[in-house]
Order: C-alpha cells, then sequence, then structure tokens
C-alpha cells in the first residue's frame, strides 16, 4: 500500500503492518469524537512515526498513485477531522 503523508512525500507500507496502524487510527479518532487536543497530538504523532517507521520511503521522483494520504504532523483536529472517512484514515 502507497501512503503520502502531507508535505513529506511517500512511503510503501506492508500489509503485514495494517492492523497495528489501525489500532493507532482507532485510537486517533477516539480522541477526535471527544475533542480532547492533547490526546489527539500524541495519537496523531504516534500514527505518523509509526508509517514512517515501517514505511519503505520511495524516491521523491516517483509517481506512484497514494492509496492513502495522512496529515501533516502539524494539522488541527477540525483539518483531520474532515480528513476521516467512514473508516478512519486507514481503512481496513
Amino acid at each position: 500500500m502507497i501512503v503520502r503523508i502531507m508535505g513529506e512525500g511517500q512511503v510503501e507500507i506492508s500489509a503485514d503492518d495494517i492492523s497495528v496502524l489501525n489500532e493507532l487510527d482507532g485510537e486517533l479518532e477516539a480522541a477526535i469524537e471527544v475533542g480532547d487536543e492533547k490526546a489527539f497530538r500524541v495519537k496523531l504523532h504516534a500514527l505518523l512515526d509509526k508509517v514512517r517507521q515501517v514505511g519503505k520511503a520511495l524516491p521523491d521522483d516517483s509517481l506512484e498513485p497514494s492509496e492513502l494520504i495522512l496529515p501533516p504532523a502539524d494539522a488541527s483536529i477540525e483539518e483531520v477531522r474532515e480528513m476521516l472517512g467512514d473508516q478512519g484514515l486507514i481503512p481496513g
């Protein structure tokens, strides 16, 4: 799965890592639902850090279509709320 982190570039994520990312995504959604800004910030950074950790960076000149687009680390809770689909940021 090809994932773009806005402002950072693309990474390729193994299918084996999706379940861990889904857990973090669920925690992020929960923080958004209750409007907990501090928890939101912690969970967003945890999700992005995990994507960076498990993802294999694609070259900057790569033209692969992104299957997922994740917000930048400095995104607001409202910006991320608007990006959420029915299955969160990371469907699966």
